[in-house]
């Protein structure tokens, strides 16, 4: 068994696309459905967008969750200072910020962002 897809309920494509776009992610539509969208990573995980009206007959009774953010996608950055600059860019860009850049007692420059349905998205590097 491998976990090789994560898959994103998202109620704007495109807003979650430009979102993800501006942490390097290139999604395409999905030929054969204008509400399915996919990304193929480097290391062999490939990362899906799906619009609610798409995922719910899936998924019998779904509703979006409230509150805060049960997983987080995490995003490693070769260095502190891109940590900050891509939560200053992100942040300028109208996104949420949870939580601003920090110096974790773990070892890392540390970050949170919220993508357009409140995703979590933690921004890290070593320090």
């Amino acid at each position: 068994m491998q976990l090789n897809t994560i898959d994103i309920v998202v109620s704007d494509l495109e807003a979650a696309m430009g979102f993800y776009a501006r942490l390097g992610l290139k999604f395409e539509l999905d030929p054969h459905s204008p509400e399915h969208a996919g990304c193929d990573l480097p290391n062999g995980l490939h990362v899906m967008l799906d619009t609610e009206p798409f995922r719910t007959p899936f998924l019998p009774g779904w509703t979006a969750p409230t509150g805060g953010p049960r997983t987080l996608l995490c995003f490693e950055f070769p260095t502190p200072a891109e940590v900050d600059a891509k939560y200053g860019e992100l942040i300028e860009a109208g996104h949420r910020g949870l939580a601003e850049p920090f110096d974790a007692f773990w070892g890392m420059r540390y970050a949170t962002v919220a993508d357009p349905d409140g995703n979590g998205v933690d921004l890290y590097a070593k320090l």
